[in-house]
């Protein structure tokens, strides 16, 4: 590669590739401090039993109504009965499903302490808009979960269930049935985030435009693997039904890090 003086054994590793030129040409890398990160983990550390608290009182208050939820995540993608392989596994799958959900609706508070911790590091690099970014990283996550909830979910739940004949009844296990939903929800969720993060980045100087519109092929490499492990069946339908949106949405992250740039080489135009 050009001006890289890559030893030969990462050029002929596309992934370990692309890692070493986002560190080499992330010019902006090296203006965070280890102290400021160090203060925004012991910053995450204090709302960490905030977060805790506020995750077991939607657990007290989610678990009377888990039946009608998990009735809610059948009918939407499943439409057949559930089984239960064990004595304990439906209250299993219930207490598991309860947990998920305080989490899922805990969102907005675990966002809060987490963009508390690391603002200090965009507030001290001119960023006045935090409250935008809070609101635009809820709106993200939960965009992605109901459209993997009402559009994804249902389409690749019904081609893997296309695969039963006379001979192949399907029996779904109740606790599987929800970490397979689950996973689902909270993978599209956080890969939503993915404009948001590197426009974030871009502010940082860590990534530019530039570096990501010339190393594309390595993004898509990189998002293709990203489907392969977050898609919790190795079928190549639910690969792309992953990784389609999410090469969308790294698209998305290019426009809005060139808007970044426009507006801080517009702030630093000598007037």
């Amino acid at each position: 590669m050009k001006g890289g003086g890559l030893n030969p054994m990462l050029s002929e590793d596309p992934l370990l590739c692309y890692i070493v030129l986002m560190i080499r040409q992330g010019e902006g890398l090296g203006e965070i401090k280890r102290e400021e990160i160090f203060q925004s983990l012991t910053q995450l550390r204090k709302g960490l039993l905030q977060i805790i608290a506020v995750i077991i009182l939607s657990g007290i208050i989610i678990f009377p109504f888990a039946k009608k939820l998990l009735r809610l995540l059948r009918d939407t993608s499943l439409k057949i009965d559930l089984v239960a392989f064990s004595i304990p596994e439906a209250f299993l799958s219930l207490l598991k499903l309860t947990l998920y959900m305080s989490l899922f609706f805990s969102i907005p508070i675990i966002f809060f302490y987490i963009w508390k911790a690391i603002s200090p590091l965009f507030r001290s690099r001119g960023m006045s808009s935090g409250s935008a970014v809070l609101i635009t990283a809820i709106f993200l996550f939960y965009l992605g979960a109901f459209f993997c909830f009402f559009i994804t979910l249902p389409f690749g739940v019904q081609f893997l269930l296309g695969y039963q004949s006379a001979h192949i009844k399907p029996m779904i296990s109740a606790e599987k049935y929800v970490s397979f939903c689950i996973f689902f929800i909270f993978g599209f969720g956080l890969t939503f985030e993915l404009p948001l993060i590197l426009a974030l980045l871009s502010y940082l100087r860590v990534v530019d435009a530039a570096f990501l519109t010339q190393n594309r092929r390595y993004a898509i490499l990189l998002i293709a693997i990203a489907a392969a492990i977050i898609t919790p069946t190795p079928d190549v339908f639910n690969m792309v039904l992953m990784g389609g949106p999410l090469y969308i949405l790294f698209e998305i992250g290019v426009i809005l890090v060139k808007i970044v740039e426009g507006k801080r080489a517009r702030a630093e135009m000598p007037r």
